[in-house]
C-alpha cells in the first residue's frame, strides 16, 4: 500500500508550495507527489493523469483539500468515483476526510454538496454585479480594442483598396479585431 499525494493550483502565477507541505506532513514521501498548474475545469491534467497511471489498488491519495480534484462537484465526484472503482483510498487533510471509513464517505458527498453550493453562489453573485453594472451603463467584460471611429477607419481603408497589413499596422491590432471591425454592423 502506497501514500501518493496530489497537488493543483490553477494558474502558473500561482505556488504549490504550501499544499506540498502539508501532503509532506501528513507522510506523503516528496518523490510520492503529483502536481498540476492548470484549472480544475479542465479535464487533461498531466500530473493526475500520471497519479492515476501509477496507483494500484490499496493505495491511498492524500489531497489539501477536496477542491483540488477539480472545479465542480460532478468533476470532484468523477476523480473519486474513479478511484473508488480501483480501490484507492482517499485523504482530504482540509475537510478531515478518510474514504476507506464510512464515515468518510459520507461527508465526502456532503462537503461535495456544499462546495457546489458555494460556487453556485458565487457565480450567481458575479452575475448580478455584471447585470448592476450594464444597467448604470458601465462596461462590464474586456474593453473594445477599437473605438467607434476606429472601426468607421478600418472600414473605410479596406473599402479604398488598403490590404488587411496596412490597417492592422496603422491602427496596431491583429487581423482577428480587423476581421471583426468589417464584418461589425
Amino acid at each position: 500500500m502506497t501514500v501518493l499525494g496530489y497537488a493543483r493550483v490553477s494558474t502558473t502565477s500561482q505556488i504549490l508550495d504550501r499544499q506540498i507541505d502539508a501532503l509532506a506532513a501528513a507522510g506523503v514521501p516528496a518523490d510520492r507527489i503529483y502536481s498540476d498548474k492548470i484549472s480544475g475545469a479542465k479535464d487533461d491534467r498531466p500530473g493526475l493523469t500520471a497519479l492515476l497511471g501509477y496507483l494500484r489498488e490499496g493505495d491511498t491519495v492524500v489531497v489539501a483539500s477536496l477542491d483540488r480534484l477539480g472545479r465542480s462537484l460532478s468533476g470532484i465526484l468523477r476523480t473519486v468515483e474513479t478511484l473508488k472503482d480501483r480501490g484507492v483510498n482517499l485523504r482530504s487533510l482540509k475537510e478531515s476526510i478518510d474514504t476507506s471509513t464510512a464515515v468518510g464517505s459520507m461527508l465526502l458527498g456532503i462537503f461535495g454538496s456544499l462546495a457546489e453550493y458555494e460556487r453556485s453562489l458565487i457565480n450567481e453573485r458575479a452575475a448580478d454585479a455584471r447585470a448592476a453594472a450594464k444597467s448604470r451603463g458601465k462596461q462590464t467584460g474586456r474593453p473594445r480594442a477599437l473605438t467607434p471611429e476606429q472601426t468607421g477607419l478600418a472600414r473605410r481603408m479596406r473599402a479604398a483598396g488598403e490590404s488587411v497589413a496596412t490597417i492592422c499596422e496603422t491602427l496596431k491590432i491583429s487581423r482577428a479585431t480587423a476581421y471583426r471591425a468589417f464584418e461589425a454592423a
